[in-house]
């Protein structure tokens, strides 16, 4: 893999992050839509592309992401292009139309996961499964490899900008300039809710929900209750991936930059809590899924579309 090297016209951690996130162009990549009906009486959807051969990739998003969100149409189109079969799954209420239940997704919700790779093996027994996930798709699908350890169903897999503990990323977000990201997605979630319970008893008091506006009150008061979780502090203790790095035996990939706008540079883990069949490409800039390089600004090019497909390609043509 290259070596990156940052687009000189987007200098600090949130020039590319914000460029990746704004300016890129969207995909016009045609899907074709599955809803999956889950054990609980909930559901999730799946857009597919690409082949019916080969392997698929799976594709996490990352917190509110959808299918319009530029970096899952960009990596779609990769998979496609190069032969393979994609496979991008929306978490619970993230497909346009509030999900069932009075839950919905977190950070460390890894049973949606598990369920689609069970159905998946089933559907398709002979053939193999990679998956990327994406900031907090990348958190579920690090904690997922560390709890499966030896079961699980993944042949590969790639983790990008992933906020491998919780509370710090809430903590990093609640500062600085990086409070616009909060600001953006916070708003984004609670709109969520209104609409999920603009039609029914809620289970939380809504008229105390303009006031939770950072990470730590929202999950507090919002994602703990909805999940099962005590408070805030269990929900960032259990379902940060971090702990469970260790006990990955599937060969894995994390991209990350020391100037993640979303985690603190303590927060990144060390190379002794990675297990041997973990590799880390740590940068020092790129910002939060940016990475963005090239000389010339009217042809910005994107590293980790490269990195990933390289990596699973390496890892597919060793099977």
């Amino acid at each position: 893999m290259n070596e990156f090297k940052a687009a000189w016209w987007l200098p600090g951690p949130h020039l590319p992050t914000l460029w990746a996130a704004l300016a890129r162009p969207r995909s016009s990549l045609r899907t074709r839509r599955e809803r999956l009906e889950l054990t609980d009486g909930d559901f999730i959807d799946l857009h597919w592309t690409g082949s019916s051969g080969g392997p698929i990739v799976l594709v996490l998003h990352g917190l509110e992401g959808s299918p319009r969100s530029r970096y899952v149409g960009a990596i779609l189109e990769r998979i496609e292009q190069r032969g393979w079969g994609g496979l991008l799954m929306l978490f619970r209420g993230c497909s346009g139309e509030p999900n069932r239940l009075n839950r919905s997704y977190h950070s460390g919700d890894t049973g949606d996961l598990e369920f689609l790779l069970s159905t998946l093996v089933k559907r398709y027994p002979k053939r193999p499964i990679m998956a990327i996930g994406y900031s907090l798709g990348g958190n579920v699908l690090l904690k997922y490899l560390g709890q499966s350890a030896t079961n699980s169903k993944l042949t590969a897999a790639a983790a990008v900008s992933v906020p491998f503990d919780l509370a710090a990323a809430a903590d990093r977000l609640n500062r600085g300039l990086s409070k616009l990201y909060q600001r953006y997605l916070v708003r984004s979630l609670k709109d969520k809710i209104r609409v999920k319970f603009s039609i029914r008893s809620a289970p939380i008091p809504l008229d105390k929900l303009a006031r939770w506006n950072d990470f730590r009150s929202f999950d507090n008061n919002v994602t703990a209750p909805l999940h099962g979780f005590t408070d805030v502090n269990e929900y960032y203790t259990h379902s940060s991936c971090r702990q469970y790095l260790g006990s990955i035996t599937t060969p894995t990939l994390i991209i990350h930059s020391n100037d993640d706008p979303f985690l603190s540079i303590d927060a990144i883990p060390k190379n002794n809590e990675l297990s041997i069949s973990t590799q880390m490409i740590l940068t020092e800039h790129g910002g939060h899924v940016g990475f963005v390089y090239g000389r010339n600004p009217f042809k910005p090019q994107y590293w980790i579309d490269d990195c990933v497909i390289e990596w699973l390609e390496n890892r597919y043509d060793c099977l």
